[in-house]
């Protein structure tokens, strides 16, 4: 996978320099709430949500200046969503991608108005001519990623998590949660290529069955890592749910179990590709290192 990892670093950098021009500093009184955006936002993770978003986009030939927008708008969403999972009123972390959480090198309120900048600022950048000429495609992109992160995705899913630590959830429960908490976002962020494509209904059905499938092994992988990976590697703290008493695939399923599932997800995500021929692959490898990561 070391070709792999070059590829999705690669595109990474691409993406940072793109939040690095829509996260400017300034020298305003306020400025205070860029800054913990920028420390919130840039110099760390792998990028995978907008890795998606371009190797979909290049399905339908999007202009690389159109995809790396809302690959940035994406990421955005995401580090918002951290910031806040991160606050002592969620999960009350100190370390995220291997340096204080926002709220820890800041404080709490500037943590919450970050993030909630960072969501406000990745509509704004969807909404803008500059991420497609045709206004109806900027509506459904906005339509669409609002429907994802919202009560019914999510958000909600994180309120299902915070339900989870006074209630045992079985699987099922556990699965909608992951999907509406995870697996939503990344659904986004591999159907808006198709939405900035302006492709037909099968094809992004493909790639949200992709993407479901694909969240959910996400998800264990995660969860399998809070188990055994090294809080060093990782980047955060590590045995988080199984200290809070949470249940998780992990919990349900027993180590092998879930490693087991998490491979045959990915085998299913990847057939869902089919219709793409080798256009697909860095989806298809996408797929394969999610489940083989350590970090």
């Amino acid at each position: 996978m070391t070709e792999f990892t070059d590829v999705l670093g690669r595109s990474a950098i691409a993406v940072e320099r793109v939040l690095d021009d829509l996260l400017p500093k300034d020298d305003r009184p306020e400025a205070r709430l860029m800054d913990a955006m920028r420390h919130a936002t840039l110099g760390g993770g792998k990028r995978i949500r907008p890795f998606m978003v371009l190797s979909s986009a290049r399905l339908f030939n999007v202009a690389e200046t159109c995809a790396l927008r809302a690959a940035a708008a994406v990421e955005m969403v995401h580090c918002y969503s951290l910031v806040h999972d991160d606050l002592p009123a969620m999960d009350d972390d100190e370390l995220r991608r291997g340096q204080p959480t926002c709220h820890v090198a800041f404080d709490e309120a500037t943590a919450i108005l970050a993030g909630d900048a960072l969501v406000t600022r990745a509509f704004e950048v969807l909404a803008d001519p500059a991420t497609h000429s045709d206004p109806a495609v900027r509506c459904d992109l906005v339509a669409e990623l609002s429907r994802a992160i919202g009560a019914d995705g999510m958000v909600g899913g994180q309120m299902l998590d915070l339900v989870a630590e006074q209630h045992a959830l079985e699987m099922p429960e556990v699965t909608r949660l992951q999907r509406m908490k995870t697996g939503m976002l990344i659904a986004f962020a591999c159907e808006s290529g198709a939405i900035l494509g302006k492709a037909a209904d099968p094809v992004r059905h493909a790639l949200h069955a992709y993407a479901h499938d694909l969240g959910l092994a996400f998800q264990i992988a995660d969860d399998l890592l809070d188990v055994e990976g090294d809080e060093k590697e990782v980047g955060k703290k590590t045995g988080k749910d199984q200290g809070a008493g949470k249940a998780t695939f992990v919990s349900l399923m027993g180590v092998e179990r879930a490693r087991g599932q998490a491979r045959m997800l990915t085998d299913q995500a990847i057939q869902h590709l089919d219709l793409f021929a080798e256009k697909a692959d860095p989806l298809r490898d996408l797929a394969r290192f999610v489940i083989e990561r350590r970090t």
